[in-house]
Parts: structure tokens; sequence; C-alpha cells
């Protein structure tokens, strides 16, 4: 990736440039969804390959029954996690991810003793988790621990590949050190950005885009080409 992508050709960084105009279009987002750390943790790992909503409902049986706690994910049965996070989907393959961070999680004392690590050995120590890759861990990192990470997801390569930003195939961390670079260590608008580019995503630039409701569309490779072959 040629570093000078993700500046504007009229001056100034295009990451910002997009944060602004998302921000304008749809408004604070207030990031993450959750009552606490250990759901945030929780969320990032059910919310793998599945919709949000999914998620929700998987995350409201765990509070019902009383386990949205590491200790007693870890006491469960194997048959009672997986049904009671069975609307996440994959629920056999995603009990086993939430019991082996479980026992990462509480191994190492959970929160209190983790918030000391410094951020480089923290994502490092996740990845190791069984069925925790880079967004999982970037997403834990920045909303849970409240670190300067930026998290890549399938939106973020998706649009920002449309507007002409990158190419859409680059490896994980070229992206992420890009964007860390042109936002600083600013998790609040870090956090902030990523809800955004979801939210927009979700319901502007879908696969089948909506550029007509894009404030993005003035400055979109993709939008421009779409409308020159008309």
């Amino acid at each position: 990736m040629n570093k000078d992508t993700y500046r504007s050709r009229n001056g100034g960084s295009w990451v910002n440039r997009v944060y602004g105009a998302l921000r304008a279009q749809h408004g604070p987002q207030a990031w993450w969804p959750a009552e606490g750390r250990f759901e945030i943790m929780v969320g990032a790992i059910l919310t793998q390959n599945t919709a949000w909503s999914n998620v929700e409902k998987a995350i409201a049986n765990l509070k019902a029954a009383g386990m949205l706690d590491a200790g007693a994910i870890l006491q469960a049965p194997d048959d009672e996690l997986a049904q009671l996070i069975r609307p996440s989907g994959y629920f056999r393959i995603k009990a086993r991810r939430l019991r082996k961070f479980c026992e990462w999680y509480t191994g190492l004392r959970e929160y209190r003793n983790l918030r000391y690590w410094s951020t480089a050995k923290l994502r490092h120590a996740l990845l190791g988790v069984y069925g925790v890759g880079p967004e999982t861990a970037d997403d834990i990192l920045l909303y849970a621990f409240n670190r300067p990470v930026f998290v890549i997801d399938a939106y973020t390569r998706r649009i920002f590949a449309r507007l002409g930003l990158i190419g859409g195939a680059e490896p994980y961390d070229e992206i992420r050190a890009e964007f860390e670079r042109e936002l600083g260590r600013q998790p609040g608008r870090m956090g902030e950005y990523h809800a955004l580019i979801v939210q927009h995503g979700k319901l502007v630039c879908r696969p089948e885009p909506r550029c007509g409701a894009c404030d993005l569309r003035a400055m979109c490779r993709f939008y421009k080409a779409r409308r020159h072959s008309r």
C-alpha cells in the first residue's frame, strides 16, 4: 500500500475527512453496546460471522441463566453453554472458543491484572487464544481495555476500497497501522469511527450500495465510475 494513499489530494487526511462525513450523516454511535468489560469480550467472540442482533439474544440468554461471568462459563456443562449461545450461530464452535477464552482470562487474573499489560503484549497474548483472530483481539483491546488500536472488518475494506483509498486485499495489520498513524492515540475516536463504519456498511455501503443515500459519494471512486458508465 502506498502510504500517501491516505492523504487527500486537496491536503489533509482522507481518514479524517471520511470520519467527519460519516459522523455528520449518522451522528454519534456511543459503542460498544454492552454493560461491562466482560460482556464486551463475550460479544466480540460471539459476533464472529453473525449479525449483532443474534449476539444480543445469546448474551441475554447468558444473563438470564446467571452465566455472564467467566467462572460460571467454565463451570457450565458443554451442552448447556452451547444451547445458551445458540442464537449466535456456530454455537458449538463458539462455546469452545468462549470457554478457552475464559480459561485464559481467569488464568491471568482477569482485568485487574491484564489492565497493566502493554498494548503490544496484551494483543500478542490475545492472538494466542484459541479462536481469537486480529479483528476479535482488536475489538477487545479497543472497547474493553480502551487501547488505541483500530479494528479492521469487512465493512472497512468494502467502504475504503470503493472510495479508492485501499485495494481491499491488503494484510489486516497493514491497513490497521495506517488508520492508527492518522488517528493517533485516541481510543475514543477510534471506537466511534469503527462504529460509524459498521453503521454505514450496514445501511448505505452495502454489497449492493445505496449511493444516492451516501454522503461520501463526492469523494468516492466507485460512485464516480458507476455514474460515468451509465
